[in-house]
């Protein structure tokens, strides 16, 4: 799989992207396995399809590998991580942990998600000179132990409806300093709801969440007159 940005730049991965295909392979008849291994430039990463009565995918749970601490360039020319410290954009001050999901994530949390000002706040943090090569910002309010609400600045794109890769930073860098619990937590973004379990002894984030078609194309076109 390959992938690339609005402004043509290639992601490491996608997880959202990761579903999609799982769900196109099958559907399409192209495989009928369940179980997939996509190749990644981070990685192999397994696919465990979840197929209705109807024998079509309706979600898909992926095997993100590993999330670790992301370390960020310091002023100094030292590379170290960033953990709970405070950055930041502007006038405004956030307090954050970077991780690497296989993609560099920024992970700020937040009293009011409403107040985060994620179009202003958003592009200064991605070109942040501790992220050379530039970096996803989720801005995340905790609503309980197994429930966080999140709004994505994905680089090169700018807002996203969702980031699944995101979401698994999101709970990695939550269950490190202990505001959710590590399992079962339920990222709510704009486009809909991942459930995401980060274990702390082998650092491995799993991810499911739904896969829909929403339209299909082809390469024929009508020339106009």
């Amino acid at each position: 799989m390959r992938i690339f940005n609005a402004d043509g730049s290639e992601a490491q991965m996608c997880g959202n992207a990761s579903r999609c295909i799982g769900k196109l392979l099958y559907d399409k008849k192209l495989t009928s396995k369940t179980t997939l291994q996509i190749e990644t430039l981070s990685g192999m990463k397994q696919l465990q399809l979840h197929v209705s009565e109807e024998n079509l995918v309706t979600s898909v749970t992926v095997n993100m590998g590993n999330a670790s601490l992301l370390r960020v360039l310091r002023p100094s020319g030292d590379r170290t991580t960033f953990v709970e410290e405070e950055i930041v954009a502007g006038e405004e001050k956030f307090t954050g942990t970077a991780i690497d999901v296989g993609n560099p994530h920024l992970v700020l949390f937040v009293n009011d998600l409403q107040q985060a000002n994620v179009a202003k706040n958003g592009p200064i943090l991605e070109h942040s000179p501790l992220f050379p090569e530039k970096v996803n910002v989720e801005f995340v309010q905790i609503q309980d132990e197994h429930s966080v609400r999140v709004k994505v600045w994905e680089r090169g794109t700018g807002i996203t409806s969702a980031c699944g890769t995101g979401a698994c930073a999101v709970v990695a860098a939550a269950a490190m300093a202990r505001k959710t619990a590590p399992s079962d937590v339920s990222v709510v973004m704009d486009g809909g709801t991942l459930n995401v379990s980060y274990n702390a002894e082998t650092s491995q984030v799993r991810m499911t969440g739904p896969a829909g078609l929403v339209f299909e194309g082809d390469k024929s076109c009508t020339k106009r007159e």
